[in-house]
């Protein structure tokens, strides 16, 4: 298939796009404003062949597909707002985030653990291979042959035209959160309907803002002996890696380059997904 191109596996399945072979900068320099260590030594990666990813993170809706017909269960329990701060609420969880969610918003309170079962679903309902994106496929495709801070250049505030991210209005929401917000509105508090944001230049959706997204990758402190054939580094390490920030995030956290970290097990309402799939 053409670089590009969006296609679906089945009729409920997620749209997909076709993300071309290359070879990137991965990481930031250390001129870079707000630039955490963790994302050094910067390095070149070459995406050998290429590979779908999701054109918008899976939606509430999807997952709740899937969890009617598995029966998966995430549990209760999910780092949230209670009484204005945040803290590990056990009664959270993906249906009930605290904020309002509709089907067309992205899924969060979402464990590692809880993406990879998913995929491992939509492969066996499609026959074709969907699993999380490596960390340097994500950050590959978030870039879109970019090399700013941010996909769409490197002033944070410009967000709100691309992402749903810690802004005027979320700031006051969350007033117990001590963080720089984007100086503009994106006309959401929480989460904003999947897809409803301008996309990056590989025609994908939220790469920045909204929900934090899973990559297969174990975290590392740095990118000292990182695969740089953009497969997954799943040696060592314990944590997962996130990737893209969210609605709760302030300006730092909101670079293409930046990388957190969580531990598989753990719920969050800022943390969600999106699949990869194998191409032919």
């Amino acid at each position: 298939m053409k670089a590009g191109t969006v296609f679906t596996d089945c009729s409920t399945c997620p749209e997909m796009v076709v993300i071309p072979s290359g070879t990137f900068m991965m990481g930031s320099l250390p001129t870079e404003i707000d630039r955490h260590v963790n994302e050094g030594p910067r390095h070149s990666v070459n995406i050998s062949k290429p590979y779908a990813l999701g054109k918008l993170e899976i939606t509430r809706g999807q997952y709740a597909m899937f969890v009617a017909e598995t029966g998966h269960s995430t549990g209760n329990g999910c780092f949230a707002i209670e009484n204005g701060i945040y803290t590990d609420s056990p009664i959270r969880n993906w249906q009930d985030t605290h904020y309002p969610q509709q089907d067309n918003h992205p899924a969060a309170c979402i464990s590692w653990h809880d993406a990879a079962a998913y995929t491992d679903w939509l492969s066996k309902k499609t026959g074709k291979h969907y699993r999380l994106p490596s960390e340097a496929e994500w950050e590959y495709a978030a870039r879109g042959n970019t090399t700013s801070a941010r996909f769409w250049g490197d002033d944070p505030d410009q967000a709100c035209d691309y992402a749903s991210v810690m802004d005027i209005t979320g700031k006051a929401q969350v007033p117990s959160v001590d963080w720089k917000n984007h100086n503009c509105t994106d006309g959401y508090a929480y989460t904003a309907p999947a897809g409803s944001k301008k996309p990056n230049p590989f025609g994908l959706y939220d790469m920045l803002g909204n929900v934090w997204e899973w990559t297969e990758d174990r975290f590392h402190d740095n990118y000292e002996g990182a695969p740089v054939d953009g497969s997954a580094w799943i040696t060592d390490g314990q944590d997962r890696v996130l990737r893209g920030g969210s609605w709760l995030d302030h300006v730092m956290l909101l670079r293409v380059a930046e990388r957190n970290s969580d531990e598989s097990t753990d719920h969050d309402n800022f943390t969600g997904f999106r699949v990869a799939r194998e191409l032919p």
